[in-house]
């Protein structure tokens, strides 16, 4: 049974600034690909919600998209929540969800 994605405003935002980001600096096929390994990991999830870590938040668990790009969503019954994505390179203290 595939669980039904809820994507969060702020995750929708992140996601967006981050592909405009992509396609600037490294072109579109970049973005592109990007995008993929995004949709790929998400159907992946929504397959299997319990595969990724749990953080230091209760009930708050995360997944690698890539080495820099780190997904944290939550699962409440038969839904997910995907409520956002950081930079894994960034200052630790800033990461609310770890």
């Amino acid at each position: 049974m595939a669980y039904q994605l809820i994507q969060k405003k702020r995750f929708k935002n992140k996601l967006v600034k981050l592909l405009d980001y992509l396609e600037t600096e490294w072109g579109f096929k970049v973005a592109k690909s990007f995008l993929e390994k995004m949709d790929n990991h998400l159907e992946l999830i929504s397959q299997q919600p319990f595969i990724g870590e749990l953080g230091g938040h209760k009930n708050v668990r995360s997944i690698l998209i890539t080495k820099h790009n780190r997904v944290y969503y939550t699962v409440e019954g038969n839904t997910i929540k995907i409520l956002n994505m950081y930079d894994t390179r960034m200052n630790p203290k800033k990461n609310r969800y770890r």
